[in-house]
């Protein structure tokens, strides 16, 4: 039996509950603070002079936004991660309060609105995207805590004194870590803080446009993989891998590969 002083995980899901699957859920309320964070931040961006997307243009980008991290995000884990569920079950995409999205997926979609927003904008795809990635961390870092209140994506069995005992958890129930807080300060505080001293503290986002993004794919592509040591796993391993581990090869593939082509642009224009 856990010792007594492990705290068991009693939060509820739901701010307010009208019924047993309605109600205003924290989940809900994290993506829109995250929405809500972001566009604030773009338009203090144009205020300060480090953009030049104006309040007309943020709420389109934002509407863009919206539309990518819930189709990318919902897609993304059932392709990613739940397959077979998809097939047999295709009505379940739609069950959003059912749960279920992903990161990886959500950053495929979000790449997909910032291009079709960008085309039509003459800032282009990367200085776009450049400001955007300064604005994610804000909503994984409340995603993160959504995932911890609603008792979720739990981590691995421990004995650490801050360990947690998740009801919905495999039996027997046992502490585990409460790896969803481990993301929350990785993947939402701290990469948020590295993300706004880039663009605040340096010329990055003007001189080479795409390195920010490329820093901040290889940043969370970091810290998910230092989390995801303390997380237990949600789907089959790949390769001896957690996927959220194994996704993120393609975040770093992508980091690179941006980092190399803004270095490059700049040696042509010095050339």
């Amino acid at each position: 039996m856990p010792p007594l002083a492990y705290w068991t995980h009693d939060l509820s899901p739901f701010l307010l509950r009208f019924g047993e699957n309605f109600g205003l859920r924290w989940y809900g309320l994290a993506y829109l603070a995250g929405f809500v964070g972001a566009g604030w931040l773009l338009r203090r961006y144009q205020s300060a002079g480090r953009s030049t997307l104006d309040m007309a243009a943020v709420f389109d980008l934002m509407t863009y936004l919206v539309a990518g991290v819930i189709v990318g995000g919902r897609l993304g884990f059932f392709l990613l991660y739940q397959p077979g569920a998809l097939l047999h079950d295709p009505l379940i995409l739609f069950r959003v309060w059912e749960g279920g999205m992903a990161s990886h997926g959500g950053f495929v979609g979000v790449t997909a609105a910032m291009g079709l927003f960008a085309r039509r904008r003459p800032e282009g795809l990367l200085r776009v995207a450049d400001l955007v990635v300064t604005t994610a961390p804000i909503g994984l870092f409340f995603g993160r805590v959504a995932n911890f209140i609603n008792g979720e994506l739990w981590g691995r069995t421990t004995d650490v004194p801050w360990a947690v005992i998740f009801p919905a958890s495999p039996h027997p129930l046992l502490p585990r870590h409460p790896s969803q807080l481990y993301e929350a300060a990785l993947e939402g505080l701290l990469l948020f803080a590295f993300m706004q001293w880039r663009f605040w503290k340096t010329e990055c986002a003007k001189a080479q446009p795409g390195r920010l993004s490329g820093e901040f794919l290889l940043a969370y592509a970091g810290a998910r993989a230092v989390c995801e040591i303390f997380r237990e796993p949600d789907a089959a391993l790949i390769l001896g891998l957690s996927r959220g581990t194994f996704y993120s090869f393609f975040l770093i593939a992508g980091g690179v590969l941006l980092i190399a082509l803004a270095g490059r642009r700049v040696s042509e224009r010095k050339a």
